[in-house]
């Protein structure tokens, strides 16, 4: 996955925080989806960062894991999200 694209939003997902953790709800298919702590720390830091590049950086200043480690996981979930419909990742 290239670092340097950013993740677009899916315009029909509703995203609410509640007790520290993401819940996210497609209303096209209307399914939910809960995130732990990670993964709304990864959805957040998605939110606010320019691209992947940054959202992975951010990760290594939150987290005390390998770099590598950190960066397969982001781009497993990116993936389980795209696939879900919820995000899509452009340039």
């Amino acid at each position: 996955m290239d670092l340097n694209k950013k993740v677009k939003f899916a315009d029909m997902v509703f995203a609410q925080e509640v007790d520290g953790e993401m819940v996210l709800l497609d209303m096209n298919s209307e399914n939910y989806f809960g995130l732990d702590a990670v993964g709304t720390d990864i959805w957040v830091a998605m939110q606010q960062k320019k691209n992947l590049q940054e959202v992975l950086e951010s990760l290594l200043e939150q987290y005390d894991v390998e770099e590598e480690v950190i960066k397969q996981d982001l781009e497993a979930f990116v993936h389980k999200l795209v696939e879900s419909g919820l995000v899509e990742v452009v340039a």
